[in-house]
C-alpha cells in the first residue's frame, strides 16, 4: 500500500521542465533563457534534424552534423561550452540564482549550398530533476526501493521548496524595483510643480517690472 502510494504521488508530480523546438541556419546561432534558482541542477537533452531538399523533409542525422552547446551564468560567466554530435545530453548547476543564458550553434556547413535548407534542433530541458534508474531499482528488494523512492521524492519537495524561495526573492526585489519607481515618479512630479510655479512667478515679475518701467501702472 505504501509503495503504490509513493507510485501514485511520483506520477502525479509535476514536472519542472520545458520542451520544444526551433528552426536554425548554417552556423546560425540560436539562445533560449532559463531562470534558475542557485545549487540546482540543470539536465538538457536535444536532438538535431538536417532540412533534406530532394526530399522536402527532415533527416533524422546527417553526417559530420554536430553542435556547440554554450551556458553564461547571470554573472556572464561561460560555465560550458563544447561540441555535442547530432544529439546529446548535457547539464550543469547554478551556482547563483537568476537568467542563464543557453545557445545552440552547429558547425554544418552544407547547408550554405542549398538555399531555403535548415536545422530542426528538438530541445528538452528539465530544472532540478534527478532521475530514478529503474534498473537499479529492480534489483532491489521491495524496502530498498520505497527508501529510493521516498529519497527522490524528498528531493523533489526540496526543489519545490527551493523554487518557492526563489519566487519570493524575485517577488521582493520587483516590490523594491517598483516602490522605487513610484517615489521617483513622485518626486519628479513634485519638482515638476516646484518649476511650474517657479517660472509662473517669474513670469508675473517680470510682466509687473516690465508695466512699472514703461509706467503703466
Amino acid at each position: 500500500m505504501k509503495s503504490q502510494l509513493i507510485g501514485l504521488l511520483m506520477n502525479s508530480w509535476i514536472s519542472f521542465s520545458l520542451a520544444l523546438y526551433f528552426h536554425s541556419g548554417e552556423r546560425e546561432e540560436k539562445c533560449i533563457i532559463e531562470d534558475v534558482p542557485s545549487d540546482t541542477l540543470v539536465i538538457g537533452n536535444y536532438k538535431v534534424q538536417s532540412w533534406d531538399i530532394r526530399e522536402q523533409d527532415f533527416l533524422e542525422s546527417a553526417p559530420g552534423l554536430g553542435m556547440f552547446v554554450t551556458v553564461t551564468s547571470p554573472s556572464a560567466e561561460v560555465i560550458l561550452s563544447k561540441l555535442y554530435g547530432p544529439q546529446g545530453t548535457f547539464s550543469f548547476t547554478s551556482y547563483l540564482s537568476g537568467e542563464y543564458i543557453i545557445c545552440f550553434q552547429s558547425n554544418y556547413t552544407r547547408l550554405v549550398s542549398f538555399p531555403g535548407s535548415r536545422l530542426r534542433i528538438h530541445l528538452d530541458i528539465r530544472v532540478g530533476e534527478h532521475f530514478l534508474d529503474e534498473s537499479v531499482l529492480q534489483a532491489k528488494d521491495k524496502v530498498n526501493e520505497v527508501n529510493m523512492r521516498l529519497e527522490h521524492l524528498i528531493e523533489q519537495i526540496h526543489h519545490v521548496s527551493k523554487e518557492q524561495n526563489y519566487e519570493r526573492e524575485r517577488e521582493e526585489k520587483f516590490q523594491k524595483t517598483s516602490e522605487e519607481t513610484n517615489s521617483n515618479i513622485l518626486w519628479w512630479a513634485i519638482v515638476q510643480t516646484i518649476i511650474l510655479i517657479s517660472v509662473g512667478i517669474w513670469q508675473i515679475k517680470s510682466l509687473r517690472d516690465f508695466l512699472i518701467s514703461k509706467k503703466l501702472v
